[in-house]
């Protein structure tokens, strides 16, 4: 399984690989600390409205987590794949539908 992984993403070392996983998981844990400091920045709480939270939940987590993987990565020194790897997310997402 990792092979594949080292073969998708170009990568030639099992180490570079762990710190990309560990990049990963570290950006989801501190995107989830983001949110909960915006949420608490804006005083939404367990009583407010998922009508709200929701759509506030997206908007803020998911730049967050984009902007996260690339500051972590790059203080593990892997800046350049995380940077090549958003560019081809971006790519894939703003490609045209048939």
């Amino acid at each position: 399984m990792l092979k594949k992984f080292k073969a998708k993403w170009n990568i030639e070392s099992d180490w570079q690989l762990i710190v990309i996983f560990v990049v990963f998981s570290i950006t989801g844990s501190a995107a989830m600390v983001v949110r909960k400091l915006v949420f608490g920045w804006m005083g939404i709480g367990p009583d407010t409205s998922l009508w709200i939270k929701i759509p506030l939940y997206i908007a803020i987590l998911l730049p967050a987590y984009q902007l996260l993987l690339l500051v972590i990565g790059g203080l593990l020194g892997q800046f350049r794949f995380f940077y090549e790897f958003q560019k081809k997310n971006f790519r894939f997402m703003n490609r045209k539908r048939d």
